[in-house]
């Protein structure tokens, strides 16, 4: 590895013996060999021969022997004990195996998975198209929100992008519409609209640029970096953009706002939960 970023040091994934159970232990571990990490599979539920025998052979099926996995099994609620898990465990990484286009995600996702990115102290990736063999990820959409923590999420982004061998890399600035302060009534108000777009085009990208000189040069120099400003929701519309430039991975900063407010009015982040575009990687340091 070129650069000293190592942010994934310890991945848990939490499994249910789902149909999907296969594919999204291959897909596991999978990334936590190319991230360099150690793998804890964690079961919610109560340990028996028959399921310990099934995921044995499962895990005899993945190409990586020389990838250290521990399996553990506890009883409880499953966002009680996948929480004290990332606690006790220091882990960096969480992988959550998540539908796409449902109205209620099944077993760890939807409303434990809202509360887990909110509360858990590590990252969060959820996977809604695991493959059993290997589909490389080439283009990586990441948002270049005006916020604290958006140059971390960009550099993890970078990481993740040179780690899987992405081609592609797309910072996207989500510019809000109210900010344009001027309704179009005729083609002189439709001139100042596009006029004030411009000058916001421009003031987010070049917050951006500044984040990107300061981006490790020997990753910076391997992927193909790209900026994309765009005027809508927060939420909405780098999912929208996601889906459409067919992003093979979403990254987003972690909410932080966790007080009344922000539970009656969702957080941006929730809006993609709700209706994923593609598998999405939430980052918190």
């Amino acid at each position: 590895m070129p650069t000293q970023i190592h942010p994934f040091k310890t991945i848990l994934f939490g499994f249910a013996f789902s149909p999907s159970l296969k594919v999204n232990v291959l897909e596991t571990t999978r990334i936590a060999t190319f991230f360099n990490a150690k793998l804890i599979l964690l079961h919610v539920g109560e340990k028996t021969d028959g399921k310990q025998d099934i995921i044995n052979g499962i895990i005899a099926e993945t190409k990586y022997n020389d990838l250290p996995i521990e399996i553990t099994w506890q009883e409880g609620k499953p966002y009680n004990v996948i929480l004290d898990t990332c606690n006790k465990q220091h882990i960096d990484l969480l992988i959550l195996g998540a539908l796409q286009h449902e109205n209620m995600f099944q077993y760890y996702v939807g409303s434990i998975a809202r509360k887990l990115t909110r509360k858990v102290n590590c990252s969060v990736l959820l996977l809604i198209k695991p493959s059993a063999v290997r589909v490389p990820c080439k283009h990586i959409v990441v948002n270049g929100l005006d916020a604290p923590d958006t140059p971390v999420a960009i550099t993890y982004a970078l990481y993740v992008a040179f780690t899987l061998g992405a081609q592609k890399l797309t910072i996207v600035e989500e510019i809000k519409q109210k900010e344009l302060h001027v309704t179009v009534q005729d083609d002189r108000s439709l001139k100042k609209v596009n006029l004030m777009k411009e000058r916001l085009k421009h003031r987010e990208e070049s917050r951006v640029r500044k984040i990107i000189a300061d981006l490790p040069s020997d990753l910076a120099n391997k992927v193909n970096i790209k900026t994309q400003s765009i005027f809508g929701r927060e939420g909405y519309s780098i999912g929208h953009y996601a889906e459409v430039a067919r992003a093979d991975l979403l990254v987003m900063n972690a909410p932080t706002k966790i007080g009344l407010l922000d539970r009656i009015f969702p957080h941006d982040l929730e809006h993609i939960l709700s209706d994923l575009p593609t598998d999405l990687l939430i980052i918190r340091r």
